[in-house]
């Protein structure tokens, strides 16, 4: 292939419902839609999951914004590209900002796809015909409404539940989780917000039986979570920590966890992603693919993603409804009883509603 044109937009869409962690509360979400047209026509997406403010990584809608523009879409542009998976070895040369190359990458990997007649998921080797889905809950206003939230959760067919923990909203929060769900798949997220001086209270949540905690400390990592996780019988999930192959296998030598999010974005793309993945099958890590509160594009690749073998546990790529009025995408997401069915159509195998994104749209460049 070889992109002719490049079109970056930048977006705001409003959530139905604030989402808090342990860093922050937010009810919009801003990103960039990246669009790539191969000189035969084919035209390819890819959406950045970067936020607009640097609480989950130091990348940002505007860094991205930069990095693609100045260094990124000249590296690419006009270039020919036999394969995808050359993309990460061609962006090399530029140090981490991986949120930035995953978004160019995700859209030579659609072009890809449609020209070789394939789903995304069969591009990238996956089998499954749909995918179990999970759900992430943010940090509620009280524990009553938490409950009350988790418990709708269930209803809605959702397969495992994730919700965020905190110092102070935490130990009670599980245990009373546990008391009304006593038999829910529950896992609880940290968003790195604890120490190894927190290492009793964490001790605490084993009594739970909770799939894994997810990412208790800082989120460049990998030595204090070894040390932890000889201490938790519940498997830690490293998400933040975990931004490319080589900090998955160090993970794994070292011991500091039993279970790895993989999320396209932070680890640089589909291509890394898919590396990871293969090393955790071999190591017997399960993978699982987390969520950034992507609008339909970022969605679709998750879903392509998830369904290669190993992600063997429901990911957060809940249906486009639960967290957007309208989506970006034709049809939208949906899940049904706890389960995506993957799109069969070449490529992403969902259509850009263009009328959508254009009302969302804030700026947009083409290079």
């Amino acid at each position: 292939m070889k992109v002719t044109d490049i079109t970056i937009r930048h977006l705001k869409m409003h959530l139905n419902n604030p989402f808090t962690t342990s860093f922050g509360s937010f009810k919009d979400k801003e990103f960039l839609l990246l669009q790539a047209k191969d000189e035969d026509g084919t035209i390819g997406f890819g959406e950045c999951v970067a936020f607009d403010t640097p609480w989950y990584t130091e990348e940002t809608v505007k860094t991205c914004w930069h990095m693609l523009e100045d260094f990124l879409i000249p590296l690419v542009l006009h270039k020919e590209i036999l394969h995808p998976n050359q993309i990460s070895e061609i962006l090399k040369p530029i140090r981490k900002n991986n949120m930035a190359k995953a978004t160019i990458e995700a859209a030579l990997w659609d072009i890809y796809a449609q020209q070789t007649n394939q789903s995304l998921a069969q591009a990238l080797g996956g089998t499954k015909e749909k995918i179990e889905v999970g759900i992430s809950i943010g940090i509620q206003e009280t524990i009553e409404k938490q409950i009350a939230v988790v418990e709708q959760a269930i209803q809605d067919g959702y397969k495992r539940i994730k919700v965020k923990i905190k110092p102070g909203y935490d130990i009670e929060l599980i245990k009373l989780l546990r008391e009304h769900f006593p038999d829910v798949p529950l896992m609880a997220d940290a968003n790195s917000a604890y120490s190894l001086d927190d290492i009793d209270l964490l001790k605490q949540l084993d009594q739970y039986n909770l799939l894994m905690i997810e990412q208790p400390l800082a989120a460049d990592d990998i030595i204090d979570h070894a040390t932890l996780q000889k201490q938790l019988k519940t498997p830690i999930c490293l998400d933040e920590s975990i931004t490319s192959y080589e900090d998955a296998r160090k993970a794994i030598e070292l011991g500091s966890c039993g279970v790895i999010n993989l999320k396209i974005g932070r680890v640089g793309g589909l291509t890394e992603a898919k590396k990871i993945h293969d090393l955790c099958e071999s190591a017997g890590i399960p993978v699982w693919c987390g969520g950034m509160l992507e609008a339909g594009i970022g969605r679709a690749h998750n879903i392509a993603l998830t369904t290669l073998s190993n992600f063997v546990l429901p990911g957060d790529t809940a249906g486009s409804s639960h967290y957007w009025e309208e989506d970006i995408i034709l049809p939208e997401v949906i899940a049904q009883d706890g389960y995506i069915m993957v799109p069969r159509d070449s490529g992403i195998g969902y259509s850009p509603n263009f009328e959508a994104i254009d009302k969302l749209t804030i700026s947009m460049k083409q290079y």
